[in-house]
C-alpha cells in the first residue's frame, strides 16, 4: 500500500511526469513499440517532405496515436496478468491474445491509411524516376541476383565468418531479398509499381527479421546484407538496362 500511495500524483506536474515515465518504460522494454515509434518518425518526416494536406496529416496522426495507445494498453495488460498469476491460465493467455489482436488491427489500419495517403505521390515520383527502365529485360534481374550472391559469398570468404547459407557477414538471405525488392521496383509497370514495391519491401523486411530472431545473424549483418543487395541491383540496372 505504501508503494501505491507514493505513486499517487501530488499535483498536475507529477501526473504528467508519471505518464511520461510510462511511455518511456514501454519504449525501453517493448521492441514492437520501438518499431512503431521509428515507423511513426519516418511517416511524419515523409508527410512533411511531400506536403500532405491537412486532412491527410490528421488521418496519419490519428492512425499513429491509435497504434501507440493499443500497444501501451497491450503492454499494461500483459504486465498486470504476469503479476496476477505465475502459472499457466487459459483465460490469461486469451486476454493477452485479445490485446495483441487489438494492436494488430490498429497496425493494419495505420498501414492502410499510410498507403492511401502516400501511394499517389510516391507512385508519381517513382514513375518519373524509373520510366526509362520499365521495360528492362529479365536477364538484368538475373545478373543482379547472381552478382549479389557472388559478392555475399566473396565477403564471407574474406571475413572468414559463417557459411554461404548460414551466419556471418553479410546476411545472404537479406541481400537476396532486398535485391529482389529493388529488381521488382524497376521492372513493374507504372500502374502497379508502388503496390508491388511496397509488398516486396515488406517481404524483404520479414526475411531480415526472421534471420535476426532465429539468432542466425545480428541486426548489423542483416542491415549490411540488405544494403548490399539493394545497391548492387541498383547499380546493375543503371549500367545494363
Amino acid at each position: 500500500m505504501d508503494r501505491v500511495t507514493k505513486r499517487r500524483p501530488q499535483n498536475l506536474l507529477e501526473s504528467f511526469n508519471f505518464a511520461f515515465e510510462g511511455i518511456i518504460h514501454v519504449l525501453r522494454t517493448q521492441r514492437n513499440m520501438r518499431i512503431h515509434f521509428l515507423a511513426a518518425v519516418i511517416v511524419l518526416v515523409s508527410a512533411v517532405w511531400i506536403g500532405v494536406s491537412k486532412l491527410e496529416l490528421i488521418a496519419l496522426l490519428l492512425a499513429i496515436s491509435f497504434v501507440f495507445i493499443t500497444e501501451m494498453i497491450n503492454s499494461a495488460i500483459e504486465q498486470a496478468i504476469d503479476v496476477a498469476t505465475t502459472s499457466f491460465d487459459p483465460l490469461a493467455k486469451l486476454a493477452k491474445d485479445v490485446a495483441a489482436g487489438a494492436v494488430l488491427i490498429a497496425t493494419i489500419n495505420a498501414v492502410a491509411i499510410g498507403y492511401l495517403v502516400f501511394q499517389g505521390e510516391f507512385a508519381d515520383r517513382s514513375s518519373r524516376l524509373l520510366d526509362r527502365l520499365r521495360d528492362a529485360p529479365a536477364q538484368v534481374t538475373l545478373v543482379a541476383l547472381v552478382l549479389t550472391i557472388i559478392v555475399v559469398i566473396g565477403t564471407k570468404a574474406y571475413t572468414g565468418r559463417g557459411t554461404p547459407l548460414r551466419g556471418g557477414l553479410p546476411s545472404g538471405h537479406a541481400a537476396v531479398a532486398f535485391a529482389g525488392w529493388m529488381a521488382a521496383t524497376y521492372v513493374i509497370s507504372d500502374s502497379h509499381r508502388f503496390l508491388i514495391s511496397s509488398l516486396t519491401f515488406i517481404m524483404a523486411l520479414l526475411v531480415a527479421q526472421t534471420r535476426v530472431e532465429s539468432g542466425v545473424h545480428s541486426a548489423l549483418e542483416v542491415t549490411y546484407g540488405g544494403l548490399l543487395g539493394a545497391l548492387i541491383t541498383l547499380v546493375v540496372f543503371q549500367v545494363l538496362a
